[in-house]
């Protein structure tokens, strides 16, 4: 019987490091393919190429931005997912506020201004019981710099163009966890509850004391949490 491919999708500013301690503990279930999804500048673009790295049928799994884009896979091919784990992500678009927030990002690092991520923004991605441990803030700097202004821009038109995934959601019939931290402040609680509700065989699980970045911050919870998915 030939393995289990896993298809998992990094968040902004995120590159298949994020997902290190997940690849290794579950080489012994599926294959592990994380596409680079900061190469390109629209969600189509991002969808496609993970389509074109994956085998016919895969389990996809989407982590904040990475989330978008599986939204979009589902749009594309859903009969190629045979189930589906997002992570710390949302169906709703952006706020206008987000918007223009974004918008600010892209003009700042055109002038020059891209100094990846900023240790103010910190508090709003991980648990503040984290900010100082450098086991996790690091990899969250190297990877912001790895991506690179260009790769950032890039990411963030795309997030920013990126439809209302809601109406979508009733027509999502695989097997689905939805796994978010409890205090994650980018894509909250709320969001995930709402979806997890809204797909008919969802199921949710809260990662306790664990901010956005739950592949780093609690990344044997979320290694738990995606094994049971796949065994399901």
């Amino acid at each position: 019987m030939p393995r289990s491919t896993l298809v998992l999708l990094p968040g902004l500013l995120n590159t298949r490091r994020l997902f290190e301690h997940q690849i290794a503990a579950l080489g012994d279930l599926v294959d592990v393919v994380v596409p680079e999804l900061y190469r390109h500048d629209s969600l189509a673009a991002m969808a496609e190429a993970a389509l074109a790295a994956a085998p016919a049928i895969f389990a996809l799994g989407g982590f904040s931005m990475g989330g978008y884009v599986a939204f979009e896979i589902l749009r594309r091919a859903p009969h190629r997912v045979e189930r589906l784990a997002l992570i710390d992500t949302q169906a709703t678009p952006d706020a206008p506020e987000t918007t223009a927030r974004r918008r600010g990002f892209i003009e700042q690092t055109r002038i020059g201004r891209f100094h990846g991520v900023q240790p103010s923004l910190l508090p709003t991605l991980i648990h503040p019981a984290r900010l100082k441990d450098t086991t996790i803030v690091q990899p969250i700097l190297d990877m912001a710099q790895e991506v690179g202004a260009d790769g950032f821009v890039r990411e963030q038109k795309a997030i920013m163009a990126r439809p209302d995934s809601r109406p979508l959601l009733a027509d999502i019939d695989v097997p689905t966890v939805v796994i978010v931290g409890r205090q994650d402040q980018a894509t909250p609680l709320l969001r995930a509850q709402e979806m997890a509700t809204d797909i008919a065989n969802a199921r949710l699980v809260v990662i306790e004391e664990c901010g956005h970045m739950s592949p780093l911050e609690k990344p044997d919870d979320l290694t738990n949490a995606l094994r049971r998915w796949l065994n399901t």
